[in-house]
């Protein structure tokens, strides 16, 4: 079983010093902190770190026990950078140590996200003397494939 968004809620406000058991969050400051979330895990996505979090159409349709299915190298890096986005409105200062470890998960699901960008050589690049058996003597075209994002191509068979 994955996190649902309200174990992250609850885990970024144990981590800026507001747990459940000593401060009683109401649950406006449940939903808003969800509505973070859902925007911080937009932005992710957005920046090509797709970690399948369920991403609702507007925040009335967020559910806070809906699983999420992030995998669980994500769980680190989502609580912390939530707390640190949380820790400003509640007046808290997150320690030094909370901002280094959400550098480092942010910058571990970025660099796992990170794709170098497939390229081809132009269409009037020679292809050499080496390639005589090809009639012509230009590389081929560029496949330009549809993207479906750092997944891949689209494949329409």
């Amino acid at each position: 079983m994955s996190y649902t968004k309200r174990q992250f809620v609850e885990q970024a406000f144990a981590e800026i010093g507001l747990a459940s058991y000593v401060f009683d969050l109401t649950p406006a400051q449940v939903e808003a902190a969800m509505v973070r979330l859902d925007a911080m895990m937009s932005t992710w996505n957005g920046k090509g770190i797709r970690l399948g979090y369920p991403l609702p159409g507007s925040p009335q349709n967020s559910d806070l026990d809906a699983e999420t299915m992030v995998p669980d190298a994500a769980n680190e890096a989502i609580i912390i950078n939530l707390a640190v986005r949380l820790a400003p409105q509640y007046g808290k200062t997150p320690s030094i140590d909370t901002k280094v470890a959400a550098k480092q998960s942010y910058d571990m699901l970025l660099s796992r996200a990170a794709m170098p960008m497939e390229q081809q050589l132009p269409a009037s690049m020679p292809r050499g003397a080496g390639a005589k058996a090809y009639d012509d003597p230009f590389m081929d075209n560029p496949d330009d494939p549809i993207l479906a994002g750092q997944d891949g191509a689209l494949d329409f068979n």
